[in-house]
């Protein structure tokens, strides 16, 4: 949905999703669009296919710690993550391809372009992927990520985060989104939690829960993922997953 009644484009209602253009987040200067978007009718190709690669998902995908094809296991403190994918109407989404990247506990990418000087973890890639069961629950065993400088504005700092990805059954039917911890010192200074309109931030941080954390193993931590209405979660795609 895109709202220029009053000179600015809005991706989505204004009071779940991000504007196109945040000044304090300054990427966006650049890749705000200026003109009034333009629907392009999607071609038969784009909407049938081609979907995830469903039959590559793997068990051993979603275990963060110990997938990246070496003998060791990744640094940091051990986390899962879980939780329910629902559509508008609180139904489960179930077979939805979800993707996850990250930083390492260091808060390191594997990133040609992320030089800054925190260590690598040879045993952390930081992606990681599964798909959603019939009550759409996703699961990930992962390490918490730390917090990395940015550089888009003075002593700038991100707080801990993951992505989330989900894809639908076509090449066009992806969201993208963010995952927080809760009391982060960060989040009142980082300008892409705060892009989000204030009453909808709180659908990106996630909750402890203690029925999911493994003794002497992993803290475990819940977050649902609502794929659209008043309830949804914030995303950077507005375009709607199906099932």
């Amino acid at each position: 949905m895109v709202d220029t009644t009053i000179g600015e484009i809005i991706r989505g209602d204004r009071e779940v999703f991000p504007p196109f253009l945040y000044a304090a987040y300054r990427s966006t200067i650049l890749r705000a669009p200026k003109l009034p978007l333009i629907e392009v009718p999607l071609t038969l190709s784009e909407l049938t296919g081609p979907g995830p690669a469903v039959s590559a998902v793997l068990p051993e995908d979603a275990d963060l710690t110990r997938n990246a094809g070496t003998d060791g296991e990744a640094i940091g403190q051990r986390i899962i993550v879980t939780g329910r994918v629902l559509d508008e109407d609180g139904r489960p989404a179930p077979r939805t391809l979800v993707e996850v990247w990250q930083a390492n506990a260091a808060g390191r990418y594997i990133h040609r372009q992320d030089q800054w000087p925190g260590p690598l973890d040879p045993n952390f890639l930081g992606i990681g992927r599964c798909l959603t069961d019939a009550a759409g629950v996703y699961r990930f065993l992962t390490v918490r990520p730390g917090a990395y400088p940015w550089k888009n504005h003075p002593n700038a700092w991100r707080p801990a985060h993951i992505h989330f990805s989900l894809f639908g059954p076509n090449a066009t039917a992806r969201l993208v989104t963010q995952m927080y911890f809760p009391d982060d010192p960060l989040h009142d200074r980082d300008p892409i939690f705060n892009a989000v309109p204030a009453g909808a931030r709180a659908r990106l941080i996630a909750a402890y829960a203690h029925d999911v954390t493994e003794p002497e193993w992993a803290l475990g931590w819940r977050w649902d993922i609502v794929l659209g209405g008043r309830q949804g979660t914030p995303f950077e795609e507005t375009r709607e997953v199906t099932r």
